[in-house]
């Protein structure tokens, strides 16, 4: 059977369009939404844990696809989009997805290597000893004062009670410093604290940047380092960060400023 000439027509329109309707899930007022944003947001979801892909969660995501585009026709209508703050935020964020999508291809083709992981954990586990000391301190101005808590101390004083003049948030804990490696304190203090046997108390003042100091070591032990395996991950976005730090430089340092 042989169709009209404006039925075959209507049949053609009909075949060549199908697809196009079938590439969008909606149109707002006129305006499509393209089956490809609902796959992307879906993607980004999955990609998050949030949801395993479901006709369900596309669903919501077409819902809310509608509802932006919605908010965001209304916002046109009312002169939104050409405010200077609002242009201003657009270009700010268009900014930030262009350099983020550039550093992340960056980090693709530049990725950390095992072996520069190993090398910063190492350098990590030497810069912070293999011992660690629980101390106490008494901070005071001058070196006159120090000395006179010395003899205090030397004459039978509890440690914890003449602490309480010390210049810093210790005092109302005894002067406790609890455990600290010796990479985390100034020289002065760190080299006076570990000259120290368990029990022993700084026979002479020890002068650093914040003032005279009365040192105790309580005691020490050997230091407590997470493995390699436990921080591999926070290593590796370390040297990560500094990698595109490094990039950045590069750039900034060919770049003609004025």
């Amino acid at each position: 059977m042989m169709l009209k000439p404006a039925r075959l027509l209507l049949a053609l329109i009909a075949v060549v369009a199908a697809p196009v309707f079938a590439q969008n899930v909606a149109t707002v007022n006129g305006k499509a939404i393209p089956a490809a944003k609902v796959d992307q947001m879906v993607k980004q979801v999955v990609a998050q844990g949030q949801q395993p892909d479901s006709p369900q969660l596309r669903e919501m995501v077409k819902k809310e696809l509608i509802g932006r585009e919605v908010l965001l026709q209304e916002a046109s209508k009312q002169g939104y989009g050409n405010k200077p703050e609002v242009k201003s935020a657009i270009d700010n964020a268009a900014q930030s997805i262009t350099i983020n999508a550039m550093l992340a291809d960056y980090v693709k083709k530049n990725p950390v290597k095992d072996a520069e992981i190993q090398a910063e954990y190492d350098k990590y586990k030497a810069a912070v000893g293999d011992k660690e000391y629980h101390s106490r301190h008494i901070l005071v101005a001058t070196e006159q004062e120090a000395k006179d808590i010395i003899a205090k101390l030397k004459a039978g004083g509890k440690f914890e009670e003449l602490a309480k003049v010390s210049k810093d948030g210790s005092a109302n804990n005894g002067g406790d410093l609890g455990w600290m490696t010796p990479a985390k304190l100034v020289k002065p203090f760190a080299d006076a604290m570990v000259a120290l046997k368990p029990g022993a108390i700084t026979e002479t003042p020890v002068k650093t940047e914040f003032g005279y100091h009365v040192i105790k070591l309580e005691e020490s032990r050997a230091t407590k380092l997470p493995a390699l395996a436990e921080v591999k991950g926070q290593v590796s976005e370390a040297l990560q960060q500094k990698k595109i730090a490094a990039y950045r430089d590069e750039l900034i340092k060919k770049a003609k400023v004025q």
